[in-house]
């Protein structure tokens, strides 16, 4: 896990991925406690997190299921989420809004009741591990591996499966690639990687936008130093220079 990590909001949703997967973060309150103000547009915000309550909020399988699909869907109601998912509406309604006490997602206005719709508020999430409190550390640990083992188990079944759409066959890849870098470079290399998505990303909120044929595709990227090889004995010849 990198220092800092984002669920993309369907993807989001990292704390480990998203378009700003990546400074010091500074404590603030929940949303829900905030002073009022005027609504983050979710295609550019960033909730960067902090507070352990909301971390342990968002550690719930169910609430990471109801964002990654809140994101695809845009709006999202308690009882198509209970559809969806499995869930009674009562118990769908109920982690909607613990998601929207921590300002996760918000109201997109109209509906009643359970037929309340919901959206993102924020395009990404960010979770650092740099400066954190004791408290906020073991919330932020506990968060990124439950959302580790959802990406990992996600991903395994679907290479394990491989059984693509019609015409998807040749698209799907996976590929892992080691490479020397300093830190800055590595930086640099998810940078760039990031502003390849960049283009692309007005389309979750934007049905206008997709084009036909689109589905939602999920690339995770990860980068981290191999330090088990970093250890082993340096065995490449030495290189001789002429005179």
């Amino acid at each position: 896990m990198s220092s800092e990590e984002r669920p993309e909001a369907a993807p989001a949703t990292r704390p480990g991925s998203g378009d700003a997967p990546r400074s010091a973060p500074r404590r603030r309150r929940p949303a829900a406690e905030a002073a009022p103000g005027p609504a983050p547009d979710p295609r550019h915000s960033e909730l960067r997190l902090t507070d352990p309550k909301a971390m342990r909020a968002l550690a719930h399988p169910v609430r990471m299921a109801l964002l990654d699909i809140i994101g695809a869907t845009i709006t999202l109601t308690a009882t198509q989420a209970s559809e969806l998912l499995g869930e009674s509406p009562a118990n769908c309604a109920f982690h909607l809004r613990t998601l929207a006490k921590y300002g996760y997602i918000k109201e997109a206005g109209g509906g009643r009741g359970r037929e309340r719709p919901w959206t993102i508020a924020h395009r990404s999430i960010s979770l650092s591990d740099k400066d954190q409190a004791p408290q906020a550390k073991l919330a932020a640990e506990a968060l990124a591996q439950v959302w580790y083992e959802r990406l990992l188990d996600r991903i395994g079944r679907a290479f394990a499966r491989n059984s693509w759409p019609t015409g998807w066959e040749d698209a799907a890849e996976s590929s892992t690639t080691v490479a020397y870098l300093t830190p800055e470079e590595t930086g640099q290399v998810g940078k760039a990687l990031r502003e390849v998505f960049e283009p692309y990303m007005d389309r979750r909120f934007d049905r206008s936008l997709r084009p036909a044929g689109a589905l939602p595709v999920e690339f995770a990227v990860f980068g981290y130093p191999r330090e088990d090889l970093a250890a082993l004995p340096d065995s490449a010849p030495e290189t001789e220079t002429g005179e």
